[in-house]
């Protein structure tokens, strides 16, 4: 998910003279032997009673309960999700022109936006309506994916990126080594002054548009026209109607010195509070990559079913294209629906199809469906509708390939099978 910072505005998009941002986070608390770093959460989460875990180095929360509960109220209502630990990063030139709209490769050689093009995988210039986001990967010279992140387009001054938490260090080290390469006058700006709520499912707007009424009184005007992959920076909200969920929604930035106020309003209009274990879930039903798991640094984007976030199609030049153009692919990422009963598809189960054996990615137990789903990476070869067997506890369980996502708004999206034979 995104990052972006430097140049130091805050969320108004006033400068700030390069004081150095406030309130940053990131306190700690230990785990056993373990240092895990603390959302501006971290305390309510506990007095909630919610079972915490360490999540790539942050103490976050599983869940508040019920994890099948928290999973239905995101489905049929509205739930919040704490992302604090993800990293919103902003990309600006150094010594920003006060015009917003300067011609940056007038002023600074190569802009953020001529940087980003090259930077990711996806094209910045698919960007041109302030507000609007893009989904990338970022990658590695050889193709192997360094992380999934979202861009948004501010001005040609100003990009925000987001990223995963558990790579946020090395995205950021990354990108400077980039501008460093390129001699680009940029800043990267990570916005640890900054907090980041979730809040999704299909009354999850009107919830957070009852909480901001009293708060700020342009936000509806300014948030309902989104579309999704829209964005909007109203007073100290930074609004993105974008989710992990398959459901509408908006995941909100704030200063970090007022997130608790903001996600106590939201429970008492009647937002359910929902841990990681609900939203592994929901990102799953909804056929959503999680970094780590469906994909690495040691896998390309093609074979990790994210080939629709490359654009080869453009003359640009962009690390790892000349890989990706090379490569052949032998794999590719796609569904599973557990058939036989006995068993739960999880992670490193052996896959065994006609075309050779494959490896489940993620799995889960769908509480929409019933049914047991994961994402599995497979041999070329195969397709939708075929007939799998599934390595479940010693026992070869059947399955059939189905093309993700297996849910959206709630619904099913599977259609009926045609058994093809293996």
């Amino acid at each position: 998910m995104p990052h972006r910072r430097d140049a130091r505005r805050n969320l108004s998009g006033k400068r700030t003279d390069g004081a150095k941002l406030t309130n940053s986070f990131a306190l700690f608390c230990r785990l056993g032997n373990v240092l895990l770093k603390q959302t501006p959460l971290n305390t309510v989460h506990r007095a909630a009673g919610a079972k915490m875990v360490d999540f790539g180095g942050w103490d976050m929360p599983v869940s508040y309960g019920s994890q099948i509960e928290e999973h239905l109220a995101v489905r049929r209502d509205a739930g919040m999700f704490d992302v604090s630990h993800m990293l919103a990063v902003d990309v600006e030139p150094r010594n920003a022109p006060e015009d917003a709209n300067e011609n940056l490769n007038a002023v600074a050689g190569e802009g953020a936006r001529g940087f980003l093009r090259y930077a990711l995988a996806n094209n910045v210039d698919k960007l041109t309506v302030a507000g609007k986001a893009l989904y990338s990967c970022l990658l590695k010279p050889d193709g192997g994916v360094l992380d999934d992140l979202i861009v948004y387009f501010l001005s040609e001054n100003r990009f925000r990126i987001v990223v995963n938490a558990s790579t946020a260090d090395k995205d950021v080290a990354w990108l400077r080594s980039l501008i460093d390469e390129r001699g680009a006058k940029l800043t990267l700006t990570p916005r640890r002054d900054l907090a980041m709520i979730a809040v999704q499912g299909p009354r999850a707007r009107e919830r957070v548009w009852a909480v901001l009424q009293h708060r700020n009184a342009e936000a509806k005007a300014a948030t309902e026209p989104l579309k999704p992959f829209m964005a909007a920076e109203v007073g100290e909200y930074f609004i993105a109607r974008t989710g992990y969920t398959g459901e509408d929604g908006f995941e909100v930035m704030l200063p970090s010195a007022h997130v608790i106020e903001f996600w106590q309003a939201l429970a008492a209009v009647g937002v359910r509070p929902c841990g990681l274990g609900a939203r592994d879930t929901l990102r799953l039903e909804a056929g959503m990559n999680l970094y780590g798991q469906d994909m690495d640094e040691t896998v390309n984007p093609v074979e990790s079913g994210l080939a629709w976030t490359v654009d080869l199609a453009s003359a640009r030049d962009f690390v790892g294209k000349a890989a990706l153009l090379a490569q052949t692919p032998t794999r590719q990422l796609t569904g599973l629906l557990l058939e036989d009963k006995g068993g739960v598809l999880r992670a490193h189960q052996k896959v065994m199809t006609r075309a050779g054996e494959g490896e489940v990615t993620s799995g889960t137990f769908s509480p929409t469906l019933g049914a047991s789903i994961a994402l599995a990476r497979l041999p070329a070869g195969v397709a939708a509708g075929e007939r799998v067997q599934v390595e479940v506890r010693g026992k070869a369980l059947g399955a059939h390939i189905v093309k993700p996502p297996f849910v959206r708004h709630g619904k099913s999206l599977l259609t009926s099978i045609k058994e093809k034979p293996l």
